[in-house]
């Protein structure tokens, strides 16, 4: 070699080693020619070890999983028989100590005289980019998790703004209403999980309702699910939510009331119907504050106080393996008992003033008042559907009242003389006396819908259809 090609030589070899990227050189078999200090320092790899051995052993013998690559699969390799330029990003380079690191690389062919004579491989460590755009995946992922919980929230909330929350019902001034009122005030502002117990319409979502008022978490949602009036096969979904494709009929990924209540407080109505599989989901849920979506494997954590209720005698389902008596522990915490309006006669006055009011208002009527004698009818009326049927009295007898007060006729608290002659008996309306039926029904059975010691049994219907009827009828 001449001495100009010496010192051309020389030079390309000072440009090479100046340069901040790895370079390697490599013959037709892959084997190295010449190594650079940056590759040295950014594999650990020195030029001693590696001149006239295959690159490919030492440094890109496997994938980042540890699964091997074989060296016909080498972009190096296929440039040097080819000779077509090519540049990776996503692979990685394996240093001497055993660590691997995301490279990004170009290799070109050397050519003389139309011949390739090897290959050139200029790489980079782009660990802080893929670091970068991980970040920015994460980020994205969770800008769009959140989008999707503030579109499930508005959805939800959209549906509560034709149910707002409704005072009314807590006026009181009973023994019996008050002490319950103290309660609350209490435990409202913990985070303690409250169990509400109280025969059906008696207001136990009402007073759901003022716990969330009256805690911390009331700028937050209060998000509520009636577990007896959805299928068994469905609240788990309701609850958790459910990934696109996870069941039939899962069209897209579904934000669960548990997420939608994070920050906030969930109202568990009707609890004591939740099927035992559920109970244990739920009750992981309340010991650890995290669980996945049906269909998913990404462990959600939230922030959730738990409110339930339920008109059942849970220590009865407990004695019947229907309710695990580990959960019932953790949801009564603070165990509030809504009294029944026979229990609280005093108040029934101050309630049907108000009823009378509303139904003014929505019937467009005047009237000012009860009636002489109505008044001690509803005091002794045994109520068997609460304040829920107080006020379906009150609004059946406003619609067909043309006085400015108003007569309260209670069919089944007919007189003695009236007993006497059938044809002279009031005759109530249908759903009235279905809601009575049905009223009756879940007294015999403990308020239990459905199994076999069931109201849906005792009255030969399937519970859903039960369920559906008492909905219609304001029951639940």
């Amino acid at each position: 070699m001449n001495t100009s090609s010496q010192q051309l030589k020389q030079r390309y070899a000072l440009i090479l080693q100046s340069m901040g990227e790895g370079v390697y050189g490599v013959d037709t078999e892959g084997c190295a020619t010449f190594v650079n200090h940056a590759a040295e320092q950014l594999t650990g790899w020195k030029e001693s070890d590696l001149l006239g051995l295959r690159i490919h052993d030492f440094h890109h013998h496997s994938h980042s999983d540890g699964t091997p690559y074989s060296s016909s699969d080498c972009h190096v390799y296929q440039t040097t028989r080819d000779g077509i330029d090519r540049h990776i990003d996503h692979e990685v380079f394996w240093r001497k100590d055993g660590s691997q690191f995301p490279v990004e690389y170009t290799a070109t062919a050397m050519i003389n005289h139309g011949e390739i004579v090897g290959t050139v491989i200029v790489f980079k460590d782009i660990s802080e980019r893929k670091t970068a755009e991980a970040n920015l995946q994460q980020a994205l992922t969770k800008i769009q998790q959140l989008k999707e919980q503030l579109q499930a929230e508005n959805l939800y909330l959209k549906g509560e703004i034709n149910a707002p929350f409704n005072s009314a019902e807590m006026l009181g001034k009973s023994p019996a209403f008050t002490q319950l009122l103290t309660q609350v005030s209490h435990v409202a502002p913990t985070d303690a999980s409250v169990l509400i117990l109280g025969e059906s319409g008696t207001g136990k979502e009402l007073i759901a309702h003022t716990l969330h008022e009256q805690s911390l978490r009331k700028d937050k949602p209060l998000v509520k699910i009636n577990c007896g009036a959805i299928s068994a096969n469905l609240v788990e979904s309701e609850l958790f939510g459910h990934e696109k494709g996870s069941f039939t009929g899962a069209l897209q990924r579904r934000t669960g009331r548990f997420e939608l209540a994070d920050g906030g407080t969930l109202f568990l109505d009707e609890v004591g119907e939740l099927p035992l599989d559920l109970q244990v989901k739920l009750l992981r849920v309340l010991q650890e504050g995290e669980f996945e979506r049906v269909g998913g494997n990404q462990t959600i954590k939230v922030d959730v106080r738990i409110v339930a209720a339920t008109n059942r005698d849970i220590k009865k389902l407990m004695e019947q393996s229907l309710f695990r008596s580990d959960l019932y522990y953790r949801l009564s915490v603070f165990p509030l008992q809504v009294p029944s309006l026979r229990e609280r006669t005093e108040d029934i006055d101050d309630l049907a003033q108000h009823f009378i009011q509303r139904f003014n208002k929505k019937l467009g009527k005047q009237v000012k008042g009860l009636s002489s004698g109505s008044l001690k009818q509803l005091q002794q009326y045994a109520w068997p559907g609460n304040i829920r049927e107080l006020q379906n009295v009150i609004e059946r007898c406003m619609i067909t009242n043309t006085q400015d007060k108003l007569d309260v006729n209670l069919p089944t608290m007919a007189t003695t003389a009236t007993k006497k002659n059938p044809a002279n008996t009031p005759i109530t309306s249908l759903a009235v006396a279905e809601a009575t039926h049905i009223q009756q029904a879940l007294n015999a059975c403990n308020g239990m819908i459905g199994g076999k010691h069931g109201a849906a049994a005792l009255l030969d219907l399937p519970a859903s259809t039960l369920r559906s009827k008492m909905q219609k009828l304001n029951m639940i």
